[in-house]
């Protein structure tokens, strides 16, 4: 019986490393085409020369260190893939029998905008590791952030920080206050349920989780978290 126990043991361990493996051969091979398709240089070059392209320079601290705490709060510590947060992810989605959780870093959310779609998949998510480790590899964090925040989806058609912070609030990045900031940096989870024109009430739950990240990871104390939460917000209609 014992035999027989460790026999299927092995078995399903040689599934899993065969499954894994033709996974990530998979993976690797969309990510090889979709640099054939439009290089590495090629596609930071359309985002930096977006006319509403925002330095990091030109965006406040808070609004930084919001989408890090909120989004990826060991950015600056992994090398584009956080093992933890993908074990985490994994465990989650095998509970619940979906992909709605993915673990994804800053950076492999930077690779997905650049090159992927939207779909979620196995093999898409592999191909986004790689990417994310080849540009781990020729950018620095700072670059790779200040991509992100231009580039990502921020609701009512507003696809980068710019965009957002005008369509939004009526001002440019670099004026936003402490509670506009984390209000921006709680959206891009879901534009279509944060976004403050759709439903303030949620947008305002959205920003009080990521001020209560902020606290955790250290970016704030407990008596700024509360200040900022009580503060108000002028949004525009859309």
């Amino acid at each position: 019986m014992k035999k027989i126990i460790i026999g299927f043991l092995f078995a399903v361990l040689f599934l899993i490393t065969a499954a894994a493996i033709g996974l990530a051969a998979m993976g690797y091979r969309m990510f090889a085409e979709a640099l054939e398709n439009k290089s590495l240089d090629d596609a930071v070059r359309e985002i930096r020369e977006q006319k509403s392209f925002t330095p990091l320079s030109e965006l406040p601290d808070t609004y930084t260190d919001a989408i890090i705490a909120v989004e990826d709060h060991r950015f600056f510590s992994h090398k584009g893939i956080d093992p933890i947060s993908i074990a985490r992810a994994a465990w989650h989605n095998l509970l619940s029998g979906t992909l709605a959780e993915g673990g994804s870093t800053i950076t492999q959310q930077l690779a997905k905008n650049m090159f992927f779609t939207q779909e979620k998949s196995f093999v898409r998510k592999a191909a986004e590791v790689f990417m994310a480790a080849r540009i781990e590899s020729e950018f620095s964090k700072e670059e790779i952030l200040e991509l992100y925040v231009n580039s990502i989806y921020f609701g009512n058609g507003y696809y980068c920080v710019k965009d957002a912070c005008e369509g939004y609030f009526n001002k440019l990045p670099k004026d936003m206050d402490d509670y506009e900031c984390t209000m921006l940096a709680g959206i891009p989870n879901a534009p279509s349920v944060y976004a403050p024109t759709e439903n303030i009430g949620l947008a305002r739950e959205r920003q009080k989780q990521v001020v209560e990240s902020m606290v955790r990871f250290g970016y704030i104390s407990d008596d700024e978290g509360a200040r900022i939460e009580g503060e108000n917000i002028g949004v525009k209609a859309a």
